[in-house]
């Protein structure tokens, strides 16, 4: 049985380590696991409940769909100001009345020692989301401001040995749902 994920990346920058930490775990990700990068984060519109009516705007439904069809979820976020990017707190924006989080397993990937003031307000915004965060699994690794790419996180044997055990330990729980 293949194992499907959806990668968020908190970035919208065209060179972000979170957006390349993700890549590099798809391309460490066991053969059973599908790792789809979503691409729609800059598309979706400002969250507004007055236009979340069915049916949604063609981009939220989109999101929501792929979250739909996902067995779990990877989310890498930068810092910005302390917090998490807006276009990141909007996203999820978009699923608080909607509920595809509720219970979804959601592996939390932090680039940065340093930004530990967002990974808490993350963390706590999805757990007010009910979903369900794997903590074992979680990791926080110096990848932000090394220059990496995804091939060179993926060629970095501290950096990638962390993020494979970090994948297996996810698929390991997401299996036993």
């Amino acid at each position: 049985m293949d194992i499907q994920i959806l990668a968020i990346s908190g970035s919208l920058r065209a060179v972000s380590s979170n957006t390349a930490v993700l890549r590099a775990v798809a391309m460490l990700a066991p053969i059973s696991v599908n790792i789809t990068m979503y691409s729609g984060l800059g598309d979706l519109p400002h969250f507004n409940p007055d236009i979340d009516v069915d049916p949604a705007p063609l981009a939220v439904a989109s999101f929501r769909e792929q979250l739909k069809e996902s067995d779990g979820v990877l989310i890498s976020s930068p810092e910005y100001a302390h917090g998490v990017p807006g276009s990141m707190k909007n996203a999820l924006d978009w699923l608080v009345g909607s509920g595809e989080l509720v219970g979804k397993p959601v592996l939390l990937i932090n680039t940065s020692p340093c930004a530990t003031i967002a990974l808490a307000s993350l963390t706590e915004i999805l757990t007010v989301m009910s979903a369900r965060i794997i903590e074992k699994a979680n990791i926080t690794l110096p990848i932000a401001g090394s220059g990496l790419d995804e091939v060179g996180i993926t060629s970095h044997p501290e950096i990638s040995h962390s993020l494979k055990l970090a994948i297996e330990e996810f698929v390991r729980d997401i299996a036993l749902l």
